[in-house]
């Protein structure tokens, strides 16, 4: 695998509308961007309690114009070429702080679920509220399925299992995390303590057997999704950590914090196996008067597991490949929030604290023969049970990514 070098291309940037009745000087951040698993749709809160759900790909309009204001509603013309996609506004009464999709699996034969048409999978965006409520939508219709209540202040972030189990995890102010069981009606399973400042981050991991949670602590902490017991705390950073996400074959983790470091974890062992520090660069902004500039916001994996993607308080996106300690790739965006790769890799989407949300090219890369058999190999083996393996101790350390 080799870098491309490239630097990001902003491809489109999307500004929210404003209606006259809003106040645009508060509230108006977009704290979390998304795509649904199968790359189809794009859920951007653009402040405001307002959540945008466009078809993805965005069309010819919105990408030959690099800016684009979007309007309550988009043209009958735009929605005829998009053919039954239709762009959506959800209006969730609150500000809108988490959003996770996920697929709701179609009802079996002889059975009726009044969610979706029988025999049809259909699609849902879970969003995380001011008030604590967590709202789950869904998409194709805007039809509000459920109201979560539990939570006691904001509903920071979400995810659900990748499985499809409709097990979703919310992350809050409160100090907690919950656990809901959709396909029993929205059920709240499980309450996990053990912060004691607010959660500002959780992730799965993709073999939907670990969970990790980032709050405003030095550490975070990696729960078990079998027990809903703590497994450790991850001990490292030097101030809070506010970001986290699994690779795509559950066998890395990484943190981001507010010390300007990201950090490269094997979940299993709880091992520290690589840091990444962002190293301000004076050619990009003054640093005269600022402190903190380069305090991490958001961290997400590629979609082949090759990559991390950054946004920081610099002004700066950054792109890494795992296998280097600087970036291979930086771009300028002011005022981000949030990212997240599209799920099939090229693009890149930021969220920014006036409310827009830019969409980025991201480096595109055949992975190796190597890779593609350790990913494959690590989907259902963790450490432990490649380190029992009998084969040589460099293969070991290829398969554990303690070599590259």
């Amino acid at each position: 695998m080799k870098p491309s070098g490239e630097e990001p291309v902003l491809l489109a940037e999307l500004k929210p509308g404003r209606p006259q009745r809003y106040d645009w000087k508060s509230s108006c951040e977009t704290w979390s961007v998304a795509f649904s698993p199968d790359g189809a749709w794009f859920a951007w809160s653009q402040g405001h309690c307002v959540v945008k759900l466009i078809p993805w790909p965005l069309g010819e309009a919105e990408l030959s114009c690099k800016t684009s204001e979007r309007k309550s509603r988009g043209s009958k013309a735009e929605a005829r070429s998009r053919g039954v996609a239709k762009e959506k506004t959800l209006e969730c009464g609150q500000i809108v702080w988490g959003l996770a999709f996920s697929a709701w699996p179609a009802a079996e034969a002889g059975e009726t679920d009044p969610r979706c048409a029988v025999g049809l999978p259909c699609l849902i965006l879970a969003t995380g509220l001011n008030d604590g409520q967590i709202k789950v939508w869904e998409v194709q219709t805007g039809h509000l399925l459920f109201s979560l209540l539990g939570h006691q202040d904001v509903v920071r972030d979400l995810s659900f299992a990748p499985n499809g189990s409709l097990i979703l995890v919310s992350a809050s102010r409160d100090k907690t995390l919950r656990v809901w069981d959709l396909s029993r009606d929205g059920r709240q399973v499980q309450v996990l303590s053990g912060h004691v400042q607010w959660v500002y981050c959780c992730s799965i991991s993709p073999d939907c057997s670990m969970l990790c949670s980032a709050a405003g602590e030095k550490s975070a902490l990696l729960w078990s999704m079998r027990s809903y017991t703590l497994i450790r705390r991850l001990e490292g950073h030097q101030s809070s950590v506010v970001s986290c996400d699994f690779s795509p074959d559950s066998a890395l983790l990484v943190t981001a914090s507010y010390d300007a470091c990201v950090i490269m974890w094997d979940p299993y062992t709880g091992e520290q196996l690589r840091t990444l520090r962002h190293v301000p660069l004076h050619s990009a902004v003054d640093y005269s008067s600022e402190v903190h500039t380069s305090s991490l916001r958001s961290v997400c994996f590629s979609p082949e597991g090759l990559y991390l993607a950054t946004v920081a308080d610099d002004r700066l996106l950054r792109i890494w490949a795992l296998d280097l300690r600087s970036p291979v790739a930086f771009a300028p965006m002011t005022n981000g929030l949030c990212c997240m790769y599209f799920p099939h890799g090229g693009f890149i989407a930021t969220g920014t604290r006036d409310g827009h949300v830019q969409f980025w090219t991201a480096p595109r890369v055949l992975s190796s023969l190597k890779h593609l058999c350790r990913k494959a190999l690590r989907t259902f083996l963790t450490t432990y049970q490649v380190l029992a393996l009998p084969i040589p101790r460099k293969l070991k350390e290829f398969l554990t990514y303690r070599t590259f």
